[in-house]
């Protein structure tokens, strides 16, 4: 999923708010329509009541209803990979903290064998105190835990022998297979500093819903970010959800601020609604004709 800043942009498309029974036809779908990468939605289990208070919007409430399906990441993406043959997969985010770290690591590595190494992980620390209940894990240790356990996650995916002792996770020597058999790409979620500065140190970040001039912002501090620690020369994705660019002209503007992957639910774009696949395949075939070609100048 990692490019170059001279290559041309990449299109992404989510599955959140789609019936699960769509996923596989969506995918179908995106890769037809000159779709680069199909993001996919993390959530355990819904509470009848909240009290953690949602970060992405002014009023802390969350913006999906009661009903919304969320169908496991890794499940999801071997179902679309199976009928695809050049669609990439990025979560976008998974709640790597609400885990165990060896379950998630055999997850994502059979998910990229099976896949021909077509899948990144877009990780967060997640939100929802309710759901770390629910999973037995502590929410706030999360940042931290998350951090370790992405080191954990990169050792077991060498398959080879591996050992590992930190402030939450220690094991001996232990080997897992099958492991990825190229590396897997992992992208930072989150709006905070700390977030943005996990993020620089990894592969790439995550947006939430962004102007234009947010997203040249957010895109300047992560270069500072990764220039304080040496990194500046090494690829970073950079994955926008932008709330006013929409034509070919303005996406090109966002991948000169440093978006590599324009993220978007172009069936909406032009009045549709998230239940209708027909509106599915309507508006990819649209944006394709509309933009993707034009950005690519073909």
């Amino acid at each position: 999923m990692t490019q170059g800043a001279s290559q041309p942009m990449k299109f992404v498309i989510p599955t959140a708010f789609s019936p699960t029974s769509q996923f596989c036809e969506m995918a179908i779908l995106a890769e037809q329509n000159g779709i680069d990468v199909i993001a996919i939605s993390d959530h355990v289990a819904h509470p009848e009541h909240i009290a953690s208070r949602y970060p992405y919007t002014a009023d802390g409430s969350i913006r999906w209803t009661e009903d919304t399906a969320w169908p496991d990441p890794w499940v999801s993406i071997g179902a679309m990979a199976a009928v695809t043959s050049r669609l990439r997969f990025v979560t976008n985010i998974y709640v790597l903290a609400l885990r165990n770290p060896f379950l998630a690591a055999k997850a994502i590595a059979t998910a990229a064998a099976l896949s021909g190494e077509r899948v990144a992980l877009g990780v967060g620390v997640g939100w929802c105190k309710e759901e770390f209940e629910f999973a037995g894990q502590d929410f706030h240790t999360r940042g931290k835990r998350t951090d370790e356990m992405i080191d954990v996650l990169r050792k077991l995916w060498t398959g080879s022998y591996v050992e590992h002792a930190g402030r939450f996770y220690q094991f001996g020597r232990v080997r897992m297979l099958p492991a990825p058999g190229a590396t897997v790409p992992i992208y930072g979620g989150g709006l905070s500093e700390p977030a943005l500065r996990r993020a620089a140190r990894l592969d790439g970040w995550i947006s939430d819903l962004h102007t234009s001039a947010e997203l040249a912002e957010i895109a300047a501090t992560l270069r500072r970010y990764r220039a304080e620690i040496g990194r500046e020369g090494a690829p970073f994705d950079m994955v926008a959800a932008c709330v006013d660019a929409f034509d070919a002209d303005s996406i090109r503007r966002l991948g000169e601020a440093g978006v590599t992957h324009y993220a978007t639910a172009p069936w909406i774009l032009h009045g549709g609604s998230w239940d209708s696949l027909q509106h599915k395949r309507d508006g990819l075939r649209r944006f394709h004709d509309e933009v993707i070609t034009k950005v690519r100048g073909l």
